[in-house]
């Protein structure tokens, strides 16, 4: 009995502490929140505000400057005799400041900026996809731990049944009624009870601290986690992320099809050159000399051997991937949905088997208990009666438990 006192003081303790209620919906909000991947959504968005600057700054005015010193083995010369024309030197400088400012270029910076958003919120909605695909980790942790806690609840049933018999037992014994070592066999039975609690204790301690590694949030062994209630509609509409997900990387390859084809429209740009070198502008000058030159330049790459147009055609085929995707993501969604719907009815149907089993072993076990105190059966007999009926109920609450989570994977594999 030492064993018994020890977890009685054990159970009174931890029943000093106030035990937390945690709900499933609460567990996806936390991993949703603090799970490391959450990060990147900042990194991305840092990054992505990066690029957009650089692009935009391609529109700016660019500054360039350029200092060159040469030898000449030959200049040239003014083939006029007694001119007074110096030749020039062989040894030659300039240096020059250049501003190139683009004036038109097709469009090609604001296709190049709907592009670089395009990607941003496709890298997003990929985050947001990893991150609800955590919900069915969350779902295994969170119902293993439930069915423990039912299952824990079950032996406290059963141990407070025998505690009840074995006092009725010691006084049939004093009584002669029942046989003298009666009561021991089910203060054995009640010793392995506390084993299963001790069990039960350290598998919840592994799956809460599992689970709270996941949530990134420390959740007690002494938790209780509420049973959800689940309300579906068993139709066709699928609203998961990676359909979003899906249509953004669509939306990605058009605006990349729309970059491709501005790259070889025509490009104006305004520049100004100002500069300082012997000799100037003016060749036959042959003096240090400042000088400057303004003007506009056209840029236009009128044959690419094709490349242009390969391109596009690749992202076409890029586009046609991602169709085909989307139509095998559909097609296994709805063949796992319909795994689940036929789960859930087998669990209902063992359900309903189960109640009328466990009403079969109640009356068993009260005739069960009547003939113990009147010594018709021994112990053994009636702890193999406990015992099927305990079995019973766990299968209840396994069922159970079993159903909640096909319906929370329900929900997850349907996105509603």
């Amino acid at each position: 009995m030492r064993i018994s006192s020890f977890y009685f003081v054990l159970f009174l303790t931890s029943s000093i502490y106030a035990q937390e209620h945690v709900s499933l919906t609460q567990c996806y909000q936390l991993v949703e929140k603090n799970y490391p991947l959450v990060k990147q959504k900042d990194l991305i968005r840092n990054q992505s505000q990066i690029d957009l600057e650089v692009i935009t700054n391609n529109s700016l005015p660019q500054l360039s400057i350029d200092a060159q010193a040469t030898y000449q083995s030959e200049v040239t010369m003014v083939p006029i005799p007694a001119s007074g024309i110096e030749p020039l030197n062989k040894d030659q400088y300039r240096a020059t400041a250049t501003l190139n400012q683009l004036i038109y270029n097709g469009g090609l910076i604001n296709a190049s900026l709907e592009a670089k958003n395009a990607t941003f919120k496709a890298q997003q909605k990929q985050i947001e996809v990893n991150l609800y695909q955590l919900k069915k980790q969350v779902n295994e942790l969170y119902f293993s731990i439930l069915l423990l806690q039912e299952q824990e609840a079950l032996l406290q049933a059963k141990n407070d049944q025998l505690q009840v018999q074995i006092k009725e037992v010691k006084a049939g014994i004093k009584f002669g009624t029942i046989l003298p070592t009666s009561d021991k066999i089910l203060e054995v039975e009640l010793i392995k009870i506390q084993q299963q609690f001790s069990e039960i204790r350290f598998s919840k301690i592994s799956l809460f601290d599992t689970l709270s590694n996941l949530l990134g949030k420390v959740i007690e062994p002494s938790s209780i986690l509420e049973n959800p209630d689940f309300s579906l509609n068993f139709n066709n509409t699928i609203s998961r992320p990676e359909l979003e997900l899906f249509q953004l990387q669509n939306d990605q390859i058009q605006a990349h099809e729309k970059v491709i084809s501005k790259q070889n429209t025509p490009k104006v740009l305004g520049f100004a050159t100002g500069g300082y070198g012997n000799p100037g502008l003016n060749m036959l000058d042959n003096s240090f000399k400042g000088f400057y030159t303004v003007g506009l330049k056209l840029n236009w790459n009128v044959f690419d051997w094709n490349s242009n147009k390969k391109e596009r055609e690749s992202l076409l085929i890029n586009q046609d991937i991602i169709n085909n995707e989307v139509e095998i993501f559909n097609l296994n969604t709805n063949i796992e949905l319909r795994q689940q719907e036929f789960e859930i009815k087998k669990m209902e149907s063992f359900i309903v088997s189960d109640y009328a089993i466990i009403e079969l072993r109640k009356e068993i076990l009260k005739s069960a208990e009547s003939q113990l105190k009147n010594g018709i059966i021994t112990s053994s007999a009636y702890i193999i009666e406990l015992t099927n009926l305990f079995e019973d109920e766990t299968n209840l609450k396994t069922h159970n438990i079993q159903l909640l989570l096909v319906k929370a994977n329900y929900k997850i594999t349907k996105g509603i």
